[in-house]
């Protein structure tokens, strides 16, 4: 299969490197849509800093508006994946939970394996959303390295995903 077939979704930050990545995927001919993730829903009582951001918080809208102008720029389609309960559950609740227990979190791992390619894999993976095959990449070094590459509603094993979220 050519590539001009194939549509990648990019997990886009707002950043250099997803920009890049989501760039240079496009300039290989590849049908790109930007995808980020919204894990705030303003339930916790949290200050705004300015100039310091994360990746959850009351600033979140500034990093979602980041990564919108980045899609634009590059003339690609861009989606906001909800996952917030997902998050509480599997990453605020975690958090917690460790921290009761006096051992040390480690938040961004646990996200990673449960949003980032949980989540947001499910997401790209669900029928209705994207049509063709869709690759998921993740940079690595700078490089994008694709963790995953199944058609559209279909597991690394072929299987169906259902109807998705």
């Amino acid at each position: 299969m050519d590539k001009s077939a194939k549509t990648v979704a990019v997990g886009l930050s707002g950043g250099v490197d997803s920009a890049l990545t989501a760039w240079t995927l496009q300039q290989q001919g590849y049908n790109v849509i930007g995808i980020t993730m919204a894990l705030w829903d303003g339930s916790i009582d949290m200050p705004v800093i300015e100039g310091r951001s994360g990746c959850f918080g009351p600033n979140e809208g500034e990093s979602i508006e980041a990564a919108e102008k980045v899609a634009k720029r590059l003339s690609i389609p861009f989606h906001v994946v909800p996952v917030v309960e997902e998050y509480k559950k599997n990453v605020l609740d975690y958090f917690r939970a460790e921290y009761r227990a006096g051992r040390t979190p480690n938040p961004c791992v646990r996200c990673n394996q449960s949003i980032k390619f949980g989540a947001m894999l499910h997401f790209v993976e669900s029928p209705g959303h994207f049509q063709g095959p869709v690759l998921f990449p993740f940079p690595v070094n700078r490089r994008p390295a694709f963790v995953g590459a199944f058609p559209a509603g279909r597991n690394a094993q072929g299987r169906s995903q259902g109807t998705g979220p």
